[in-house]
């Protein structure tokens, strides 16, 4: 990334209701309760990145948590607790602003969630592409997976997965 262009760190506590009106904005046909990102948060900060702009503030979000392998949880739904042992990596969600695009902070939190599942020592990382973002996310590795998308994430969603097996 850039001089001067936002930053990857950890998410923290105070930074939900921002991340919240992000998520907002950006998925505005995904809503999903403030409940759900908490959640991810408290289960697994190590998958919860901020993207710090301006002042600190985030201007985007990316969580991910361990997961079963081949599959997704429903959109705005609270997990309990992680599956023991865990059989993939799942990335359940990444958002940035428009203004925080273009500084390849997307294909960077990729990477950092990939690491987190390599340092897990899990085999694959699973994700639920919606929109017009499979193309993205077939760039960074991911190929369309046989599951169907739980029905939360609407018409169109492709669960998609990468081997992390080298």
């Amino acid at each position: 990334m850039s001089a001067g262009a936002p930053r990857w760190r950890a998410m923290r506590d105070a930074d939900l209701p921002v991340a919240s009106a992000v998520a907002a904005r950006v998925h505005p046909g995904y809503p999903e309760d403030d409940a759900v990102m908490a959640e991810r948060l408290r289960l697994c900060p190590q998958g919860c990145h901020a993207l710090a702009g301006p002042g600190d503030l985030p201007v985007g979000y990316a969580v991910g948590h361990p997961w079963l392998s081949g599959s997704v949880p429903d959109l705005d739904t609270l997990l309990g607790a992680l599956p023991v042992p865990a059989e993939a990596w799942c990335i359940h969600d990444v958002a940035l602003l428009p203004e925080a695009r273009g500084h390849g902070a997307a294909g960077e939190v990729v990477g950092l969630m990939l690491a987190e599942a390599a340092r897990r020592g899990l085999p694959e990382a699973v994700l639920v592409a919606v929109g017009d973002a499979a193309g993205f996310w077939r760039r960074h590795g991911f190929r369309s997976a046989p599951a169907a998308a739980p029905a939360g994430y609407g018409a169109g969603a492709t669960v998609m997965v990468r081997s992390l097996v080298p």
